[in-house]
């Protein structure tokens, strides 16, 4: 009895320590498996850690690298696979944009909450042009995290994209009826309906917006413009009509209408809007620009065709002093009226205005080009070399400063200045050939007249191979040659292509006979240079070369005549006097 009891102890106590052993080796094995987890977290902690300083530093290859890293760690991190997607997106490269997605896609399978992936998701795909993948994210965000309704807009603009108007419509009507009647809905719809050629729907949702905000100006100048942008003018002008009916203080919104009538020729009924408009400080000045520059285009238009129309241009100057009054020191306002001075042939008074402009504020380039074209072309070359002077500080890259520049110097006989201007403009301008030609044509005159003849003939000869007929330096070039006695045969060839491409004019024609009197043939020089005279339009320099082509000829007598001719029309000539009162001529 006594064995049995014992062994029943025995066994009850196995019982007891088998369970505990068991026990203690499954907890050992928990907090292994946890202190594992725990070194895991800490290094995909690290990885993210260094990946997000790389990133900050936009070093996006390392931090690539280490979301990888951290990602090897803890696959199931959607932040991570966000991070990754974010990385890759910065690229241009289409696979780099591939994988963006696949990351962004899995980010949100572990995280469907999270705005900042939809966002992310829908700039990759907006990127990749897949706009109805960017529709369904922007579907999906708006059912899965609250509070997203914002975004509704931008919805309606990717079904745009996507060209699902029906779709846009319908998610700008829902953003309707949760943020109210608003212009964004109302102008996109309107814009909608017209692209599908529904007219009537496109009205009522114009007249829905104003009715909401009825006496917004703002809105009523918005809906005219969509509809006569979209071939609804009269529409627009019925509408405004009736606005300003109801409005009479909306000046914008008159002038407007002003621009609509001239837009269908109804120029008196613009006119009597317009008066009073520019007399009023409530419009807007841009309104008024606007308007102006409309008229400057259509004087610019009929000045290009050789018309005028002595009315509209008087009215739309009257205009324009109305506007220098009422904005004294507007250096836009001054810069259109330089404009409409130039369309209308009034230079000295466009010269005025653009300067008025340039001394008001800063202005484009362009303004200091038509300022400077203007002095060049009334031969004012001293303001041409200041205000090109002026111009290069803010423009130093323009070539066109460097060449008007550079002609200004050349017409005033500054040599140096203008070879330095020109050959700047040379090394600026390299696309328009023309102009190339014209300023290796002035560089040989500059270099002819600093003595520095192969340099001249090189700038010649440049000007020649990008057009071989440019008239001008044909004539210079050989003139120069006959001078200089040099390389006669090549200018004989110039001056006889010269001649013949321009059979009746003088210029040209005394050049050939130059020319012929330099390579000693004066009977050939002489016929030449009665033709020159023939033309009725010979200076002093031609009866003086005629006169001493006679004088080779042995007619001294012929030779005092002409070159009395010469004194008559050129007095101030020293060695003019010297031929005739010794009769005969000094080489």
């Amino acid at each position: 009895m006594v064995f049995r009891i014992f062994s029943f102890f025995l066994v009850g106590v196995a019982l007891c320590l088998f369970p505990s052993a068991t026990y203690g080796q499954k907890k050992k094995k928990v907090q292994e498996e946890e202190a594992a987890n725990s070194i895991r977290q800490r290094e995909a902690e690290f990885y993210f850690t260094e990946a997000e300083k790389y990133f900050i530093l936009e070093d996006y290859a390392k931090a690539l690298l280490y979301y990888q890293k951290s990602l090897d760690v803890d696959p199931s991190n959607a932040t991570v696979h966000y991070k990754i997607a974010e990385v890759l997106s910065r690229s241009q490269r289409q696979d780099d944009m591939l994988k963006a997605v696949a990351s962004i896609e899995t980010a949100l399978r572990l995280e469907r909450k999270n705005k900042y992936f939809y966002l992310l998701g829908v700039n990759i795909y907006n990127s990749l042009a897949r706009f109805d993948k960017s529709a369904e994210l922007y579907e999906t965000m708006m059912k899965e995290v609250p509070g997203t309704e914002e975004y509704l807009y931008d919805l309606a603009v990717v079904y745009q994209y996507s060209k699902r108007p029906a779709d846009a419509i319908r998610v700008y009507d829902r953003a309707e009826s949760i943020f109210g009647v608003n212009e964004i809905s109302s102008v996109q719809k309107l814009r909608l309906y017209l692209e599908q050629g529904k007219v009537d729907q496109a009205i009522a949702e114009g007249k829905k917006l104003l009715d909401a905000f009825p006496g917004e100006e703002r809105y009523a100048m918005g809906f005219a413009e969509v509809m006569s942008k979209n071939g609804q003018l009269p529409v627009a002008i019925q509408h405004l009509e009736k606005f300003v009916a109801e409005n009479p203080d909306a000046g914008n919104a008159r002038m407007l209408l002003a621009g609509f009538y001239r837009d269908i020729k109804e120029e008196a009924k613009a006119r009597a809007l317009l008066t009073d408009l520019f007399d009023d400080p409530s419009v807007e000045q841009g309104s008024k620009l606007i308007v102006l520059g409309a008229y400057n285009t259509e004087l610019h238009q009929n000045r290009m065709r050789n018309q005028s129309d002595p009315d509209k241009e008087a009215y739309v100057l009257s205009l324009y002093e109305k506007l220098v009054a009422m904005y004294p020191g507007s250096a836009d306002v001054y810069v259109l009226g330089g404009d409409l001075y130039l369309s209308t042939g009034r230079n000295s008074d466009a010269i005025n205005a653009y300067q008025q402009a340039i001394r008001s504020g800063d202005v484009s380039f362009e303004v200091w080009q038509n300022l400077i074209y203007l002095e060049t072309q009334l031969n004012q070359f001293d303001n041409v070399i200041r205000h090109s002077d002026e111009a290069l500080e803010m423009f130093p890259n323009q070539g066109m400063l460097y060449y008007f520049n550079g002609y200004a110097h050349l017409r005033k006989k500054n040599f140096e200045e203008a070879s330095a201007a020109l050959e700047q403009a040379k090394r600026i301008i390299t696309d328009d050939v023309n102009l190339l030609g014209e300023i290796n044509g002035m560089l040989g005159d500059v270099y002819n007249s600093l003595k520095q003849y192969d340099k001249s003939d090189q700038a010649y000869e440049e000007a020649l191979r990008l057009k071989p007929d440019n008239d001008v330096v044909l004539n210079n070039y050989s003139y120069f040659l006959a001078l200089r006695k040099a390389n006669l045969e090549k200018a004989e060839r110039m001056s006889t292509q010269l001649v013949r491409d321009n059979p009746d004019n003088p210029v040209y024609l005394d050049t050939h006979a130059w020319v012929l009197y330099a390579r000693e043939k004066y009977k050939e020089a002489r016929k030449v240079m009665e033709r020159a005279l023939a033309t009725g339009k010979a200076n002093a320099t031609h009866f003086e070369h005629y006169g001493d082509i006679l004088f080779k000829l042995g007619d001294v007598n012929g030779a005092v005549i002409q070159w009395e001719k010469a004194r008559q029309a050129n007095a101030d000539n020293e060695l003019l006097d010297k031929k005739i009162a010794n009769r005969k001529i000094y080489e």
